[in-house]
């Protein structure tokens, strides 16, 4: 009886272990996060097109818009390479608060100048690898400018650990 009891025991716990794992898993698919990321982003830039000019409005938007969605600690590990494990932890997250302030300083002025630009996804290949990319075409004037997403599991959502502008990564 005292087997039976532990083997019930055993099996609860494995049954519970594999649930909270399928539960953590991101509900949607690589592609439908990144629609609707990028579409969350495209709907607020055209809803104050007219306040584009302010950099603190257009901050204000890349942190509420995109930020969440960001993996900063991978992004972190990443461009500190091999510095990444001397660190302190309180240095790593000085150094990721400053450089998504780069990132957001730098890159954000690309939103200042949206004017109802569109974009197109690319037929998604699913694979099983641990990162997936997810890439979109925007079209600026009749040139396609191709945007890869790649992706985390982060648990509950995918978050983006990577991007790749036109053959350029953004991080790696």
């Amino acid at each position: 009886m005292n087997m039976l009891l532990k083997q019930t025991f055993t099996a609860t716990i494995l049954a519970t272990m594999v649930a909270t794992a399928a539960q953590a898993a991101p509900a949607e698919a690589p592609p439908a996060f990144v629609k609707r990321v990028a579409d969350g982003l495209i709907s607020r830039l055209k809803a104050d097109q007219g306040k584009l000019q302010n950099p603190a409005t257009v901050k204000a938007i890349v942190r509420q818009n995109l930020d969440p969605y960001v993996d900063g600690q991978a992004f972190t590990r990443i461009v500190m390479g091999t510095y990444a494990n001397s660190s302190t932890p309180a240095q790593r997250a000085q150094f990721e608060q400053n450089f998504r302030n780069t990132l957001i300083e730098n890159y954000g002025s690309a939103f200042a100048k949206y004017s109802n630009q569109s974009y197109s996804m690319r037929p998604y290949k699913a694979t099983n690898s641990k990162f997936p990319v997810v890439t979109l075409d925007f079209n600026n004037n009749g040139e396609k400018i191709p945007v890869s997403f790649q992706l985390s599991d982060a648990g509950s959502q995918w978050k983006v650990r990577n991007l790749n502008v036109s053959g350029i990564d953004l991080v790696l």
